[in-house]
């Protein structure tokens, strides 16, 4: 049976530079004015996440994400979905040029996952067991910044493996090898939550739970990541679609965000990401059409009891009913 672990490192490719082997001036790359200079690689390999030359950075969660890089602090992102956690962390990393991996702990992820199994393997003709290292003790022996996604959503057996991590030089003891794992000096670790590790209290995140005190109290830093300033949003939707007028694209935000009030108000379950305002732009670009895009892009994503609020969120911004085909024109 495969693992539902999936990631695209390859264990047997070497290739990460072993410690950092320059510096990134913090003002000069991140626009915050502060004297901080942050280690980083010169080269960037296969695990550097993609760089995204748009991203607006919120100056409070990139410092906290920078201080993770610099000084190995435990770092904790936490937000309303769709407020970009997991992308801020890897944009901090693509400037670092540092190795990354994500995964998503969702139910399916257990504790052999992340530490490994034995497997059998071919050798010289022979079917013989084989121990197969699981993602953390790879990470933990490479220069690597491990995001754990949906922290708060982990298995019970799968975070008290994570906890033995947490510690500033926290050693995975291997059992099934008798062996101890120190970690590389330069593995770093985050995590993005929904909550603050007190369970669900809001009702909105169905699935999270209650994450141990003692656990909690190992992550260093614990930073909250909110929605962006509307005209911020504009600028980065209008990146990404140009063709798009800027009124209709500030209109479109104000949509956004009154789904994300009335997500936060429990009246509806789904809320407009800056994503999906994005796609929302790009579609209408293409269809030609504002409402049949909105439809295409985010109502048909609603549960369909909540269909007529979120459609009189798009009639109270445009002033007109939403059009069942293409019919308000760009």
């Amino acid at each position: 049976m495969s693992s539902p672990l999936h990631t695209s490192f390859d264990q047997s490719a070497e290739t990460l530079i072993p410690e950092p082997d320059t510096s990134v001036d913090v003002r000069d790359t991140f626009g915050i004015d502060i004297d901080w200079q942050v280690p980083a690689f010169s080269l960037s390999d296969e695990h550097v996440p993609e760089l995204d030359d748009s991203y607006v950075f919120d100056p409070d969660t990139t410092l906290a994400i920078l201080a993770g890089f610099a000084h190995n602090r435990r770092v904790m992102v936490q937000g309303y979905h769709g407020t970009g956690k997991s992308t801020h962390i890897e944009q901090v990393a693509a400037r670092l040029k540092w190795p990354s991996i994500r995964v998503n702990l969702d139910a399916h992820i257990s504790r052999i996952d992340l530490v490994g199994r034995d497997a059998i393997v071919l050798k010289d003709g022979l079917q013989v067991t084989e121990f197969k290292e699981g993602i953390l003790p790879y990470a933990l022996q490479h220069p690597v910044a491990l995001t754990f996604d949906e922290y708060d959503a982990g298995r019970p057996d799968v975070m008290f493996v994570i906890q033995r991590i947490l510690e500033f030089d926290g050693r995975l003891t291997l059992l099934d090898q008798n062996r101890v794992i120190t970690p590389n000096p330069f593995f770093r670790l985050f995590a993005t939550t929904n909550t603050v590790g007190l369970g669900d209290t809001s009702g909105l995140y169905h699935g999270t739970q209650a994450i141990n005190q003692a656990q909690m109290d190992r992550w260093n830093i614990v930073v909250a990541l909110n929605y962006l300033p509307a005209e911020t949003e504009q600028q980065i939707v209008k990146s990404k679609a140009p063709e798009a007028d800027d009124a209709v694209i500030a209109d479109m935000v104000k949509v956004a965000e009154l789904t994300r009030q009335g997500f936060m108000n429990g009246d509806i379950s789904t809320v407009m990401s800056p994503r999906t305002v994005m796609t929302w732009a790009q579609n209408a670009a293409i269809f030609k059409s504002i409402g049949f895009a909105f439809r295409l892009s985010f109502l048909n994503k609603c549960d369909e009891a909540e269909r007529v609020l979120v459609s009189e969120y798009y009639q109270r911004v445009f002033n007109e009913d939403l059009p069942e085909g293409a019919a308000k024109t760009v």
